[in-house]
This record gives structure tokens, sequence and C-alpha cells, in this order.
């Protein structure tokens, strides 16, 4: 059987290989991913903490707070209600798609949802892996010695091997919450923040972070 046209060159056949073994790992990624998602959001944190940590994703979407941030801060308000965590800890920069503070605009959400509890900012970060970073001395400074780690499903299995590549669980008892923000139960691993979470692990690997 004779190969289509298109591949009867090397260069190719060495290209098509390559494109192929590029979609395949994404592929096999993104079902970890997905697995772990869904096993993290069937079993929600069971011990109480000392705080929720929320981590930022993009602060607006279509001039309004993105439901994807916002619905990680209602799940941390929803952590206070069940008597888990005591307080809120919000993680995020300036956010580059519209200038915005992450961690303010939960902060905003969070007041306007009706929350009066205390809550800590840190507003510089601009990755998973400094969100970790950064909110460890203003976690310790506020005498937290245990957290809850919030962010959407797809996020955690990269957090989790962050969280133990960095010795955060090291300073901290911590646990984790999936986020089903209407995002997550909209479009699962099919939405923008999803789809580009096997590139973020890549990346994160190949700076040595993860592993």
């Amino acid at each position: 059987m004779s190969r289509p046209r298109w591949l009867r060159r090397p260069w190719q056949r060495v290209l098509f290989g390559g494109l192929l073994a590029g979609v395949l790992a994404y592929a096999a990624i993104a079902a970890v991913v997905w697995q772990r998602a869904e096993a993290v959001l069937g079993n929600p944190p069971q011990r109480p903490a000392d705080a929720a940590l929320i981590l930022g994703n993009r602060a607006y979407l279509d001039g309004r707070p993105n439901p994807c941030l916002t619905g990680r801060v209602d799940t941390g308000i929803a952590l206070v209600k069940a008597g888990l965590v005591k307080q809120l800890a919000f993680s995020g920069g300036v956010d580059t798609e519209d200038g915005r503070i992450e961690a303010e605009v939960m902060q905003q959400h969070a007041n306007a949802v009706g929350y009066t509890g205390p809550a800590l900012l840190e507003p510089v970060s601009s990755s998973t892996r400094l969100n970790l970073a950064l909110s460890t001395p203003i976690l310790q400074a506020a005498g937290v010695h245990s957290v809850i780690v919030v962010s959407e499903p797809y996020h955690l299995w990269r957090i989790e091997r962050l969280v133990r590549m960095s010795g955060f669980d090291k300073t901290f008892d911590v646990q984790y919450a999936a986020a089903p923000t209407s995002c997550w139960r909209t479009w699962g691993m099919l939405f923008k923040g999803a789809l580009r979470e096997p590139a973020a692990i890549v990346n994160n690997a190949g700076h040595g972070y993860l592993f």
C-alpha cells in the first residue's frame, strides 16, 4: 500500500510522527489531570484548617468578574460556613489580560456575597509556584499552621506536585479543595484554562518544579 503523497518524504514522516507523539502526550497528560480532578471533587476536605488559600486566575471576563475565579472564592466561603476554615487567603497578582489584581478582585467578590471574616492578601504572584512561595510568609505571619488549597479541579494535580517539590507541605498541613465553578461544570477539561494545563505541566516539569 503506497503512502499518501504528503507522507512520502522522510522529513514529512518525521514531522507527522512528532506531531502525533505530541498529540498523544498531550492527551495522556489531560487524562491524568482529569482523573485527579474527579478524585478530589469526590473527596472534599475533612479536617478543619486555619485558612483556605484560594489561588488566582484571570480576574475579569467580558467586563465582569471571571466566574472561573469567583467560583473558587465561593468554594472557600463554603468551607468557612461548614466550619472547616477560620479565614480566607487570596493569592494572585496583576492580571496581564485586564490589569486587575486577582487577590483584590477575589476579596471584593467575597465581600459582595456577604463574607465578613478575616482575609489575607498576596497581591504579587504571577504563577502557581509563586502563589505558594509568596503566600507562605503571609500565612506564617498570621499564625497559620494548616491550609486548604482551593482551585479549580484541573489545576490540582500540578498544585500537589508544586506543594511537595517546594516544601510547602513541610511548613503547613495541606489539604485540597476542588472548586466546581460554572466554567468547570459547563466545559470540564474543554474550557480555556483547562486546555492550557498540560502545557503548563510540561513547562513546570521542564524547569524542574514538578519532579
